[in-house]
């Protein structure tokens, strides 16, 4: 499914000198660095200047793929997209990929949930966030819907 999705959203990023570990590859905990740097790029992308954050949102599970190693020299980038929506809670899957080669070298899937910090519940989410994230995307809300 993943290699033949198109994202709207995609983020250079650098990979900084710490992020390296002593066999010269990026060390695994990096990536999730660089995956909330593009969550909230992506966020920002979607809701514009508004105030998308006036909806509490949380990660509720994330999970890596580490597909091949990256290097301190590689070019990367973040792609980012919703792959689904449900009532309360959004799936992103993200991919690390190498700029110049095209190859993937990590893939993450985060499930994200709507969350009241007065109540410390879920809740569900607006659909006006819903139709923002389905515009950004250029799918209904019923393609991202489904499983």
């Amino acid at each position: 499914m993943a290699d033949e999705m198109t994202f709207e959203h995609v983020l250079p990023v650098q990979i900084r000198f710490n992020d390296v570990d002593q066999y010269g590859h990026m060390n695994n905990s990096s990536y999730f660095s660089l995956y909330d740097l593009a969550k909230t790029s992506y966020l920002r992308d979607v809701f514009g200047q508004k105030e998308w954050n006036r909806i509490g949102i949380v990660v509720a599970n994330i999970n890596a793929d580490f597909l091949a190693p990256v290097f301190f020299s590689d070019e990367l980038v973040i792609e980012t997209s919703v792959v689904h929506l449900g009532h309360k809670s959004f799936t992103l899957l993200q991919r690390a990929v190498d700029k110049v080669s095209g190859i993937r070298k990590c893939q993450c899937r985060t499930v994200m949930v709507g969350y009241s910090i007065a109540t410390k519940e879920p809740v569900e989410l607006p659909l006006e966030f819903k139709q923002a994230i389905c515009n950004y995307e250029g799918k209904s809300l019923e393609e991202l819907s489904q499983k």
